[in-house]
């Protein structure tokens, strides 16, 4: 369909699409979000993000706009991707869904991206190849985010997860649950080899929820995040490669990804002097 265009400044626009996917057997919605020199300094990155009607609230243009407003980024694009009826489905681990049979369609979820997505993005746009792409998202979405790029490393240098699902598991805890067993993303990282290129930004709060399941007085939400990145540097990841970030008033919601998305816009594409 032809998209809706709304200019909002002199530093980027936002068009609005929707895809038809045979894949997911229904339409997605996304937005465009384009930094002004992605349209005259060469080489464009792209950063796509789960739950894309999130940055709407935020909103993430305005967001953009103040991070791009001093030209200091590389030439960025970035693809707001929303979620369907079926987000718990849709979003997971691809070669696993978890105990309770949800994220069955992760991996029509992962063909949908690189089969439908990026081709229509290619041609809509005309760029033949992005200097770099990264993914991006939040909570059940960040979970999502990671295990694409995770499996497609070589498509992939960045990834950024915001009060990411990580407990997704394979056991609930009544039936024998055993979090160094149990959790499918640690367990397929665990499992995994090292990709030199990849960096991975990881926040969570401190106020995300109120679950403590192993009673150490840290809440789930970041024993999860703490323990992925032992988990990384188990297989060889640096701090070079790693941003963690816990923010102590953090909760799980939007006005918190909202406050830290521009540390994730700088931390993955502001220029560095020569």
């Amino acid at each position: 369909m032809l998209p809706i265009v709304k200019p909002l400044n002199t530093f980027e626009s936002v068009e609005q699409y929707q895809l038809y996917s045979t894949y997911l057997s229904r339409e997605v919605r996304f937005e465009v979000y384009r930094t002004a020199n992605s349209l005259e300094e060469g080489p464009v990155s792209l950063l796509l993000v789960n739950d894309g009607q999130d940055l709407l609230s935020m909103p993430f243009a305005e967001l953009l706009k103040q991070v791009s407003s001093d030209h200091t980024l590389y030439p960025l694009m970035v693809v707001g991707i929303h979620c369907g009826e079926e987000r718990k489905m849709e979003y997971g681990i691809a070669y696993s869904a978890d105990y309770k049979g949800r994220g069955a369609k992760a991996g029509l979820y992962g063909k949908f991206i690189f089969d439908e997505l990026l081709p229509f993005i290619r041609k809509q746009f005309h760029i033949q190849s992005f200097k770099e792409k990264a993914m991006a998202g939040f909570s059940l979405g960040g979970l999502s985010a990671l295990d694409i790029v995770w499996n497609h490393a070589n498509e992939f240098s960045k990834v950024g997860i915001f009060s990411a699902s990580l407990w997704w598991r394979r056991k609930g805890y009544e039936d024998g649950y055993d979090e160094e067993k149990d959790r499918l993303m640690h367990l397929q990282i665990s499992k995994g080899i090292y990709f030199p290129w990849l960096q991975f930004f990881i926040q969570c709060g401190a106020m995300d929820e109120v679950a403590d399941r192993n009673k150490n007085g840290i809440i789930d939400s970041v024993d999860d995040a703490l323990d992925l990145v032992v988990a990384l540097k188990a297989k060889g990841y640096t701090d070079a490669h790693i941003r963690y970030m816990e923010l102590i008033d953090g909760k799980h919601d939007v006005a918190t990804w909202a406050r830290i998305l521009p540390e994730f816009i700088r931390w993955g594409w502001e220029k560095t002097e020569a």
